[in-house]
């Protein structure tokens, strides 16, 4: 068996294939350095790691498994030939539902307790308690949730959710079996329903066919007027500016952003400066060097499937990109 490392490659490829080479009898790991080693390489390969270009497609037609270099590769990343090819595609997911889901409680408690204010009143010097009832009527254990997916990255972000008394409602366009931590659960279709219902609405659903501009004005004017919109899937499931004119209009009170319809935000772009917003730069599954170890881990478990003819971990249904 031969494996390819398509370039570009990331700091660890390196690592990666000198722990492999030593730890698994019986396959070659190669990490070519260009396009044109990589057609040469790929031509005899039984499986390949990385962006595969359509040159480089073509000429991997022994390829069984291709290993993408995220959960949820950047948009383009399944194009119809790569769709239409009989290799397997396996992804990272399952790997940043710790990072992630705390990265969304951390937005959540922010605006529950106005952190973000208070930090630019703090940079001001500006002694200023919010009013209240007003800013501080928020009380988590009587507010409910809505998660709109409920995978690995969902279902662990209702788990904390629920350890902070709040109510747990959730859409899942695949999950058949109500994760233990969730209140209820419907199916994609129920999304419109629930929406009214929900104090905090967060998104970790990937970006498909299906998904793709799926939060638009529409969808903000469903949200209470007091709602919060959290989005740590893919940005391309929320239109920026629909976005932006809902929180202008008061169809809701608040967001907070960490994946974005475009990327890098443009610094022009009205959103840095709507009120009440949390913006990071798609950075919450990072955590640390032991996510690479994950990452070689969900590899070198494949890779041995692959030998032994078993099913692997983490399949992609290609036609719908996760």
């Amino acid at each position: 068996m031969k494996f390819v490392f398509v370039p570009p490659h990331n700091p660890s490829v390196k690592g990666w294939v000198s722990r492999l080479q030593d730890s698994v009898l019986g396959v070659e790991f190669v990490a070519p350095a260009t396009e044109d080693e990589t057609v040469k390489e790929i031509a005899n390969a039984d499986a390949a790691f990385g962006t595969l270009s359509k040159r480089v497609l073509a000429a991997g037609k022994n390829l069984k498994w291709i290993q993408a270099p995220a959960a949820a590769p950047n948009a383009g990343y399944y194009y119809p030939e790569l769709i239409a090819h009989p290799a397997q595609v396996t992804n990272f997911r399952e790997i940043y539902n710790d990072h992630i889901s705390t990265h969304i409680l951390a937005v959540l408690l922010s605006f529950s307790k106005h952190l973000h204010i208070y930090r630019d009143q703090q940079k001001a010097h500006n002694w200023a308690p919010l009013p209240s009832p007003e800013y501080h009527s928020n009380f988590l254990p009587e507010s409910t949730v809505l998660i709109v997916g409920l995978g690995g990255i969902g279902a662990e972000t209702a788990r904390l959710c629920a350890a902070l008394g709040m109510k747990v409602i959730g859409t899942d366009a695949r999950r058949e079996t109500k994760p233990e931590w969730v209140d209820e659960m419907g199916g994609a279709d129920d999304l419109d329903a629930f929406l009214g219902r929900a104090d905090f609405v967060v998104l970790t659903i990937p970006h498909t066919p299906q998904t793709e501009g799926m939060f638009n004005r529409s969808k903000f004017k469903l949200m209470k007027k007091s709602a919060i919109f959290i989005n740590i899937g893919r940005g391309m499931t929320t239109k920026l500016d629909d976005l932006a004119d809902a929180l202008d209009a008061g169809d809701i009170a608040g967001a907070g952003l960490d994946v974005y319809e475009i990327e890098p935000l443009p610094a022009d772009h009205r959103l840095w400066d709507t009120p009440n917003t949390i913006l990071t730069p798609h950075i919450a599954a990072q955590g640390g060097a032991h996510l690479e170890e994950r990452r070689y881990e969900i590899i070198i478990e494949n890779v041995r499937h692959l030998v032994n003819g078993e099913p692997l971990r983490n399949v992609v249904d290609k036609q719908n990109w996760y």
